[in-house]
C-alpha cells in the first residue's frame, strides 16, 4: 500500500511540475517576416515596431502570459498554427468565414477597407469593363487576392506575390498597373519616395469593412476566451487607444464599442 501511495505521489507531482511548466512556456505569436507599416516592421537591430507589436505586448501583459514573436512565412502560417509552432497569428489577419473553417478568431481588433493604387491620374472603377486588360498586383494568400480573382479574374490579370513589397515594386516599375491591398498600409507606402507618381484610386467598400482578428487554433477555447477578454479589457482602459495615436489619426479600430 505505501508505494502504491508512493506512486501516486510521485505521479502527482510530476504531473503538477509538467504543469506548471507548460503554463509558463511563453505564447508564441506567428507573424510574417516582412514590413507592413505601420502594423509592424523590423529595425536595423532586428527588433520588431509597429501598432501590433505593441498592442500585443498589451495584450500579454493583459493574459498575465509571457510571448515571444516567431516569423512564418505568410502563405504557411495556418498551416503553422495547427501543427502548433506558433500558439497565436497575430498579424493582420481578415476574419473570414472561409478561415473560420480551419481555424477560430479573437474579437476584431481592427478595422480597415481594401483599396487599388495606381498611376496618380487613372480613372479606375470597380467594374469589369474598367478593369478589362489590367494587370493587378496582389499578395498571395490574402482576401484582396480572393476579391480580385473572384470579380477581374476573367477580364484582368491577377499577378500574386509572396510580399506586399513585391508588389508595390512591380507598381513603381510599370509592371502591374494597379495594386490591391489594405488602404491604411498602402497610405503609409504612398508616403515613400519611390511611389512619389502613385495615388489612391478607389476604395473597396461594397462588403463592409476588413475586420482583423487573431487566428487561435480550434481546440484552444480557453486562450480564444482569455485572448477576447484581453482585447476587451484594453479597449474599455482607453490603453487602446493610447496605443493607436502614434500610428493613426483616425479610429483603427472603427466599431462600436461596448
Amino acid at each position: 500500500m505505501k508505494r502504491l501511495l508512493t506512486f501516486a505521489l510521485t505521479a502527482c507531482l510530476s504531473l503538477a511540475a509538467t504543469t506548471m511548466l507548460r503554463a509558463e512556456e511563453p505564447l508564441k505569436l506567428g507573424l510574417a517576416p516582412e514590413p507592413y507599416a505601420p502594423f509592424e516592421w523590423k529595425e536595423a537591430d532586428g527588433t520588431w515596431k509597429g501598432f501590433e507589436i505593441d498592442l500585443g505586448k498589451a495584450l500579454c501583459k493583459e493574459m498575465k502570459r509571457d510571448c515571444v514573436l516567431v516569423e512564418i512565412a505568410w502563405d504557411g502560417i495556418i498551416p503553422a498554427l495547427q501543427a502548433k509552432k506558433i500558439d497565436v497569428i497575430f498579424n493582420s489577419m481578415s476574419i473570414t468565414e472561409e478561415r473560420k473553417k480551419t481555424i477560430n478568431f479573437s474579437d476584431p481588433y481592427y478595422s480597415t477597407v481594401p483599396a487599388f493604387i495606381g498611376p496618380k491620374g487613372t480613372k479606375v472603377e470597380l467594374t469589369k469593363e474598367s478593369m478589362s486588360g489590367k494587370v493587378i498586383g496582389v499578395q498571395v494568400a490574402t482576401t484582396h487576392a480572393d476579391y480580385a480573382e473572384k470579380n477581374f479574374g476573367d477580364v484582368a490579370e491577377i499577378r500574386t506575390y509572396a510580399t506586399q513589397d513585391e508588389a508595390n515594386a512591380d507598381l513603381v516599375s510599370g509592371r502591374v498597373d494597379l495594386v490591391l491591398a489594405d488602404k491604411v498600409a498602402l497610405n503609409e507606402f504612398l508616403k515613400s519616395d519611390a511611389a512619389k507618381d502613385l495615388g489612391m484610386l478607389a476604395d473597396v467598400t461594397a462588403d463592409g469593412p476588413t475586420l482583423a482578428g487573431a487566428g487561435i487554433r480550434k481546440e484552444d477555447t480557453e486562450l480564444l476566451a482569455q485572448m477576447n477578454a484581453a482585447i476587451a479589457a484594453v479597449l474599455k482602459s482607453g490603453e487602446y487607444d493610447r496605443i493607436a495615436k502614434p500610428y493613426f489619426a483616425f479610429d483603427i479600430y472603427g466599431l462600436p464599442r461596448k
